[in-house]
C-alpha cells in the first residue's frame, strides 16, 4: 500500500516537472516572436554559464540584452514578472558578465530586460515587455564573478 503511494507522488512530480518544462518553452518561443516583432535581433537562446541560464540574449540596436522569460496560467500567485526577485537579479548579472568577457564584449551597451508571458485567457497569449528592468550596478566585467 505504502509503495504504491510512493510511486503515485513520484509520478505527479514528474508529470508536473514534465508541464512546467513545456510551459517553459512554450513561454520561451513567443517572447521570442514578441521580440523579433519588435525588432530585436536575437543572438542566443539559454545561454548556460557555471552560475545558471539566461534564457535569451538578443541587440536591441546597439544595446545588448540579456532577456527573463516568466510565462504563467494565471495569476493566482501574483504575476510573472514578479517572479523575478533581487536573487534572480543577482544571477542573471553573474551569468550576463560571465557572457561578456567570455565574448570579450566588455564595452558594451547592456540592459536586462523582463518578458512576462500571462496564459491566463484561454489559449490567448497576453505579452509584456519590461524594458531596463533592472541595472547592472557595475559597468566593468569583474573576474571575480566569472
Amino acid at each position: 500500500m505504502r509503495f504504491g503511494r510512493f510511486f503515485t507522488r513520484r509520478l505527479n512530480f514528474l508529470r508536473s516537472s514534465k508541464d512546467r518544462s513545456q510551459l517553459g518553452k512554450r513561454g520561451e518561443e513567443a517572447a521570442c516572436r514578441f521580440l523579433r516583432k519588435n525588432k530585436y535581433k536575437i543572438v542566443e537562446r539559454g545561454y548556460r554559464s557555471p552560475h545558471g541560464e539566461i534564457d535569451i540574449i538578443a541587440y536591441d540596436r546597439k544595446v545588448l540584452v540579456f532577456v527573463e522569460v516568466k510565462t504563467r496560467r494565471s495569476t493566482e500567485f501574483g504575476l510573472p514578472e514578479e517572479s523575478v526577485n533581487w536573487r534572480k537579479q543577482q544571477r542573471m548579472r553573474k551569468i550576463s558578465q560571465h557572457y561578456l568577457y567570455r565574448h570579450k564584449l566588455q564595452g558594451v551597451d547592456c540592459r536586462y530586460d523582463v518578458v512576462s508571458i500571462d496564459l491566463s485567457a484561454q489559449d490567448e497569449e497576453r505579452v509584456t515587455l519590461i524594458k531596463n528592468a533592472f541595472q547592472l550596478m557595475d559597468r566593468g566585467v569583474s573576474r571575480d564573478l566569472i
